[in-house]
């Protein structure tokens, strides 16, 4: 994985790591929205919705369509799916096993 792989990575995570955001992608989940059915399932306002949509549309998380006068909201599945393995990859792409520290502080 390269920097800008583990960087990506780490932007999804932190969107994620949101109560309001979190919420936002499980109500997405069941199928796109708009803003306003958004405010009404979150009982937030919608400058706080909006803000948070862009949080998720900024990390690749969401995918937004305008139809008149609404914009509705989807997840984009690809890269929830991809975050674990991405996120894993990373962690655990050191080479080896470390079964015995040979270096220790104390």
């Amino acid at each position: 994985m390269t920097a800008t792989d583990a960087a990506g990575a780490l932007m999804r995570l932190k969107a994620l790591a949101h109560d309001t955001r979190y919420d936002t992608l499980r109500l997405l989940a069941r199928g796109e929205h708009c803003v306003c059915d958004l405010e009404a399932a979150l009982g937030l306002p919608q400058s706080r919705v909006s803000y948070h949509l862009g949080v998720l549309r900024e990390a690749g998380l969401v995918v937004s369509e305008p139809r008149g006068k609404n914009v509705y909201y989807r997840l984009a599945r690809g890269p929830l799916y991809r975050l674990g393995g991405d996120v894993l990859t990373e962690l655990l792409a050191r080479e080896g096993d470390v079964t015995h520290q040979t270096e220790s502080v104390c």
